[in-house]
């Protein structure tokens, strides 16, 4: 608990000084211009300093960077890239209102193997990892990584990007989790083609010692059956997941990663 609040304390820091060092431009003092006039002479003509531009978004940056480190995030195994694209695009959708639930953020770093715990439940709120551990790619997306994307139905390929979580319900995979994705050309067939959360007993140790690679699902981005139950639970009704893929065709065509829609606490006033 300790752990916890210095945490946040140390977050909180860390903004309140950013923040800190802008207030002298804000109150600097005009400084006088020498012009000269119609007559020759000179002459000083005071002009109001501007008031520089502040990009609170780089705050967020600099906040969303000290987590990473503060979390080890590395250490687990979670690239810098898959982090920084997967609070780029949250920090967007929450601003924008397409995500409600911003106390969580759910990541699949398709940049490492399935064989590696790739998968990263965050607790935005009280600054923990809640879940770290193993998830599926599509079957036809590769074997170990996942190379091959696809928004197609019956491709039986993993769609990269941005997802909403939905309800749960009972299906044929037992206890499952409905999800929608938000790009469009990229994962918003994700309804349609029947991409959910759901357990399967292909994603489990043994096959990595056997074969070198957990199983692989039709698209979808399954659990482990003895921890699914507990992260959908945690991640439903609203949370963000994002699949990240280093894949240049992905994140060329992302509109939500696309540098205007950094958007900054400046220009939202």
């Amino acid at each position: 608990m300790t752990n916890q609040r210095l945490k946040k304390f140390y977050l909180f820091f860390t903004s309140i000084f950013i923040f800190i060092l802008h207030i002298p431009f804000v109150f600097a003092k005009n400084k006088p211009n020498i012009v000269v006039n119609p007559e020759g002479k000179k002459q000083e003509q005071f002009v109001a300093n501007e008031m520089p531009f502040i990009d609170f978004n780089t705050s967020n940056k600099m906040v969303n960077a000290t987590v990473y480190d503060s979390l080890k995030l590395n250490v687990l195994g979670l690239s810098k890239q898959a982090y920084q694209y997967a609070m780029q695009g949250f920090d967007y959708l929450v601003q924008t209102g397409k995500i409600t639930n911003n106390k969580i953020i759910s990541i699949a770093d398709f940049s490492q193997p399935s064989n590696k715990k790739r998968f990263f439940v965050i607790d935005l709120n009280d600054y923990k990892v809640v879940f770290n551990t193993y998830v599926a790619h599509g079957v036809n997306s590769g074997k170990a990584y996942a190379q091959a994307f696809s928004n197609r139905a019956e491709s039986f390929q993993s769609s990269p990007g941005f997802y909403e979580t939905m309800d749960t319900y009972n299906g044929k995979n037992g206890y499952s989790l409905h999800l929608q994705g938000l790009e469009k050309g990229i994962n918003d067939n994700a309804d349609s083609r029947a991409i959910v959360m759901h357990g399967a007993d292909y994603v489990n140790e043994n096959l990595i010692h056997t074969q070198g690679y957990i199983g692989r699902s039709w698209g979808c981005p399954a659990v482990s059956e003895k921890l699914h139950r507990p992260i959908i639970n945690k991640i439903k009704n609203g949370t963000c997941l994002f699949i990240y893929s280093p894949d240049k065709n992905y994140i060329s065509h992302s509109k939500i990663l696309k540098p205007s829609n950094n958007i900054t606490y400046a220009s939202l006033n």
